[in-house]
């Protein structure tokens, strides 16, 4: 079995042990990285909204509007729109799906404005976990640093 990711949001890559909560730093919910988008206001004094697209064919096992978690067959994925934010009960998220349903590559599922996690001092930072990886290597496609946009390749399970 070969599944490609593609990043659900468009950021700068961030490696999973840097990112402020100890269950995701550890790799205790798997192996993945995680993507920081834009959090500062543009020209125009907005922050920009984070569009979320579904890394992968698959169905959806549970949306909340800060996180999703995707079934694909043999293993599964975790997105999660920054750290601490389901204290944000939904404020600035908007669910475009429902739980069980299948999705694409690409497909919209979220759109986030940070602007009210940003306000509480949460971080903005999204992990990418693949979770029942089992036996599976997990290969990522980017390096640290690296700027992506949703859709581009990101993790490779092997």
């Amino acid at each position: 079995m070969t599944l490609r990711l593609v990043a659900p949001i468009a950021g700068r890559v961030v490696a999973l042990a840097d990112v402020p909560d100890e269950a995701f730093a550890a790799g205790i919910l798997g192996p993945g990285l995680a993507i920081q988008p834009p959090a500062a206001p543009g020209v125009d004094g907005v922050v920009p909204l984070v569009r979320v697209v579904a890394p992968c064919d698959g169905r959806l096992a549970k949306v909340h509007p800060h996180a999703v978690a995707l079934e694909t067959g043999e293993t599964g994925v975790i997105v999660h729109l920054g750290i601490d934010t389901v204290t944000l009960h939904g404020e600035g998220f908007e669910v475009l799906v429902a739980d069980r349903d299948d999705v694409v590559t690409g497909q919209e599922l979220l759109r986030w404005d940070p602007t009210a996690a940003l306000a509480r001092g949460l971080a903005t930072v999204t992990p990418v976990v693949v979770f029942e990886h089992r036996d599976f290597t997990v290969t990522l496609l980017v390096e640290v640093g690296q700027e992506v946009a949703a859709g581009d390749p990101l993790l490779q399970v092997d």
